[in-house]
């Protein structure tokens, strides 16, 4: 039987329709995939909230202020662990510590043994996210678990999730090497400590390693724009944590005799030194000019060339953040891209006789958080108090995608906790938005220490004494903070030190 050209027609016409509304649904599939926001989380270690755009005029750091300006600068974030590895864990996962190892820099290593929760990355990886990490993302250096004085390992530190997982170290070699170069090749490993706390030297910028790491994310940008598939690009940067190396041209920035001493030279009134530390990580560079102690400060001049050393290498990695934030503008992805800039920690530059972070002082656990989304997005409070769990389920509301397990923080678009926990040294310690208490878990007293942020916002008396009724007050609210971390001031000290 024959067809009659009416049919012909008829059928032709209906093809021809139902082609175009596949190619139709095929295209606006494409194009709801690539509505959903890119991620750049840039992870910066030792970063304390010394920027301009947190209210300091010492510090040149113009493209975190560049950023800022266009973002939300939430003043008063706080991390959960003043330790490389464990803070980032507790980022990662959205959670709070609720065992002895979560306070180690080795936590990060329980995701090879699927121990922890899923991260915020392997969440945007199960849902049609491309993931790329370079750097020092989670503890490693180079994102792969091995000993600082070992060859690289295969093993992965979050095996599950990366598409890829980069670094270029250069002519250090490792990761672990790079973690601690100087300009020359050397590093701290190898040198076996013989080395100072300091270094300028004249070379480019990719004469230390973080800019190696700037080049390349400058050409994984590149890649990314090409792919048409949303991505997320995790980027760690080492500085400012020790050795406090950077090019020559980022120390001349400054005037040594203009840097100011700390507003808390001396110990906190009314506390036992076993809320600090003898600074033993910054103590182990051995070509030090000068020891650090509870017993006494360091001298002036020394503590203003270290803080000189800090604050150059903090205007050297902004300019290399700069150089990633410039290569994503002009790729025009920064027009969907959620930007996140996080400081792991905060840092004592001799701040109540300290040199190091592993307290849980105001000082060690406050650190810049700057989010840039593609569209103005209200519900963000920068003066509410946060901590960086609120981080994970921020990002999964923002890229529509849901939490896959109840997490310890929330979204900051609809927050309203406004307290932080934090855990270390056998304490635990949480803040509000306008006092700070803590309870140590220890034999040493006083073991309870209370800090109001209006009248002392250094931290320099413990005030717990003379306000029993409002540590009262307090201790209710911390102890929704009480996970079993600690339990008995009988049991021993185990948090390990970051190297």
């Amino acid at each position: 039987m024959g067809i009659s050209l009416p049919e012909l027609f008829l059928y032709l016409t209906v093809m021809k329709f139902h082609f175009l509304l596949i190619a139709l649904c095929c295209c606006t599939g494409l194009k709801a995939q690539q509505a959903k926001p890119n991620v750049l989380f840039i992870f910066v270690d030792d970063l304390r909230p010394d920027l301009g755009c947190y209210g300091d005029t010492t510090v040149k750091s113009p493209h975190l202020d560049s950023l800022a300006r266009k973002g939300v600068v939430f003043k008063k974030q706080f991390v959960t662990v003043p330790t490389c590895g464990a803070s980032r864990m507790s980022i990662l996962t959205g959670k709070l510590p609720h065992k002895r190892s979560d306070l180690t820099n080795e936590a990060a290593e329980s995701m090879v043994r699927t121990e922890m929760p899923e991260t915020f990355i392997e969440q945007l990886k199960r849902n049609g996210y491309y993931t790329v990490g370079i750097g020092k993302v989670s503890h490693s250096a180079d994102g792969y678990v091995y000993p600082y004085n070992k060859e690289k390992s295969n093993q992965l530190e979050l095996p599950n999730s990366w598409n890829e997982m980069l670094f270029d170290p250069g002519k250090w070699k490792t990761g672990w090497n790079a973690f601690f170069a100087y300009a020359d090749g050397t590093d701290r490993n190898t040198k076996k400590n013989d080395v100072p706390p300091y270094e300028a030297a004249p070379v480019e910028d990719n004469g230390y390693p973080d800019g190696l790491t700037a080049e390349l994310a400058v050409k994984q940008i590149e890649k990314l724009a090409d792919k048409g598939q949303p991505f997320f690009l995790g980027v760690g940067f080492f500085k400012p944590h020790l050795p406090f190396t950077a090019p020559q041209k980022y120390w001349d920035l400054y005037n040594e005799n203009d840097i100011a001493l700390t507003p808390s030279p001396d110990m906190p009134a009314n506390i036992n030194k076993a809320s600090l530390h003898e600074s033993a990580e910054f103590n182990q560079y051995k070509l030090g000019d000068e020891k650090a102690s509870l017993q006494k400060p360091v001298s002036d001049a020394y503590a203003r060339k270290l803080k000189h050393g800090y604050y150059a290498s903090v205007s050297y990695v902004d300019a290399q953040i700069g150089k990633v934030l410039t290569a994503l503008r002009e790729k025009g992805l920064d027009k969907n891209t959620i930007i996140i800039v996080w400081g792991d920690h905060g840092w004592h530059l001799g701040d109540d006789r300290v040199w190091g972070k592993h307290t849980i002082f105001d000082w060690s656990l406050r650190s810049p958080f700057i989010l840039k989304t593609p569209r103005q997005q209200k519900g963000f409070n920068p003066e509410q108090v946060v901590s960086s769990v609120d981080i994970y389920p921020t990002i999964m509301e923002l890229c529509g995608i849901k939490m896959p397990y109840k997490g310890d923080g929330e979204s900051l678009l609809k927050a309203k906790r406004n307290t932080a926990y934090s855990y270390f040294k056998q304490g635990i310690t949480v803040r509000t938005d306008r006092y700070r208490l803590t309870q140590y878990y220890r034999n040493a007293k006083p073991d309870i220490e209370l800090y109001d942020h209006k009248t002392d916002p250094w931290e320099n008396r413990n005030i717990a004494a003379e306000q029993p009724k409002l540590v009262k007050e307090l201790q209710v609210i911390l102890e929704r903070g009480n996970t079993g971390v600690y339990q008995t001031p009988k049991t021993p000290t185990t948090d390990q030190p970051d190297n």
